[in-house]
């Protein structure tokens, strides 16, 4: 019987023994390596300073498009105090002169898109398909356009869009225009672009 019990013992040491070196070679493996790893916090701080340069020209556009927001949102308001109705007629500029066929200046237009492509006008609210082409013929075919016009050039787009005369100042062409130039979007825009509306 105490033979079994021999044999039983020193085939325990031997397995401790065995685990104990295979735990010795895996610690050398991973100290080892690791302490001879040559760790570089010069490529780390190179790449925190890019991040940071970044996420700064990031906040500049984003506060912009927050103060165009917020530009909206007055206008929108101001817009709405400024109607004043006279038989149907309303003065959307709030000039004091009722809208006409002959108000404002006409705005800078172009023969045709740059480069052969337009903006997709129907981002902003208040253009939809039929209007998007009724722009076109005007000669607009870019946010940027839009959002470049003075009151004045407002008035004239307001007096000379056949059918929908108000329409641009009611729906806040220009402000939306600033925002979708600028790289934002409105909530009017996403669903557009995400096919929800047309």
């Amino acid at each position: 019987m105490f033979r079994e019990w021999g044999f039983l013992i020193s085939e325990m040491v031997v397995l401790i023994l065995f685990v104990a070196l295979l735990g010795f070679f895996v610690g050398w493996l991973i100290w080892g390596r690791w302490s001879s790893m040559n760790v570089d916090t010069g490529e780390a701080d190179r790449l925190r300073r890019e991040l940071d340069a970044c996420k700064a020209k990031h906040f500049e556009k984003d506060a912009r498009i927050a103060a165009l927001g917020a530009e909206a949102s007055a206008s929108v308001s101001a817009a709405h105090e400024a109607d004043v109705t006279s038989d149907g007629v309303l003065d959307y500029d709030g000039d004091g002169i009722l809208q006409g066929e002959n108000e404002g200046l006409k705005p800078a237009t172009l023969d045709g898109a740059r480069d052969g492509v337009a903006d997709d006008l129907k981002q902003i609210k208040g253009i939809g398909p039929k209007m998007e082409k009724m722009c076109n013929a005007l000669g607009l075919y870019h946010f940027d356009q839009i959002a470049a016009w003075t009151p004045d050039e407002e008035a004239w787009v307001n007096a000379n869009l056949e059918g929908f005369k108000g329409r641009m100042i009611r729906d806040q062409w220009t402000v939306q225009a600033k925002l979708l130039a600028a790289g934002g979007e409105t909530e009017f825009s996403k669903r557009a672009e995400g096919g929800d509306v047309y």
